[in-house]
């Protein structure tokens, strides 16, 4: 049985504090408490629809704003990604999927090349659910880019609800880091790469 491909990162800063373990092969199952509830929800859609098992515990300077723990969450997911990658052999490298939440429709392109890049094209009339601004994510998945070593382009076709935008952006990032990371069988276990290396 192959070995199951894991990361596990504990970040202590004078603004955050976060725990994320990460397993690429699981079931989707989650347990998941940053103290945003909004973010709560995308994390556990993104566990969820990418089969991916999922455990974060962070707290942050809430009372100051919100953007230090998301930005600080998006980058300890990056490197359990990374960790769990390891040298990336036999993975089929590239993913993307389009995907509608109602009036949304969501198109994620990724190549985990080990040249991270970000192209993050969401834009909604209205920006906030409740208190929170899903202006946010574009520096939660700069941050997941930075770490995993992600070529990573998220558009939002169409939408206007900022709660349907980012739920499908959630979505389509599991399903489309989900194809990216699978093995494939062709690959004999080799790097998917001409150069035959995806190092940094």
């Amino acid at each position: 049985m192959a070995k199951e491909r894991k990361g596990e990162i504990k970040r202590e800063t004078g603004e955050t504090s976060v725990e994320v373990r990460l397993s690429l092969d699981g079931s989707g199952q989650y347990d998941i408490d940053t103290g945003i509830p909004f973010l709560d929800h995308m994390l556990e859609l993104f566990a969820k629809h990418g089969f991916f098992d999922l455990q974060i515990k962070a707290r942050g300077d809430l009372e100051v704003d919100y953007h230090h723990l998301v930005e600080d969450v998006g980058l300890s997911l990056g490197q359990t990604i990374q960790q769990a990658l390891a040298d990336r052999r036999g993975i089929k490298r590239y993913g993307f999927f389009i995907l509608t939440m109602d009036e949304s429709q969501v198109t994620v392109a990724l190549d985990l090349s080990n040249r991270p890049y970000l192209v993050y094209e969401v834009e909604t009339k209205e920006r906030f659910v409740r208190d929170f601004t899903i202006d946010l994510f574009k520096e939660f998945f700069q941050a997941v880019a930075n770490e995993s070593g992600a070529n990573l382009h998220v558009k939002l076709d169409r939408g206007e609800e900022p709660h349907h935008a980012a739920e499908a952006v959630f979505k389509s990032f599991a399903k489309a880091l989900d194809s990216a990371t699978r093995i494939e069988p062709r690959l004999g276990g080799k790097v998917p790469s001409t150069k035959g290396t995806l190092s940094s």
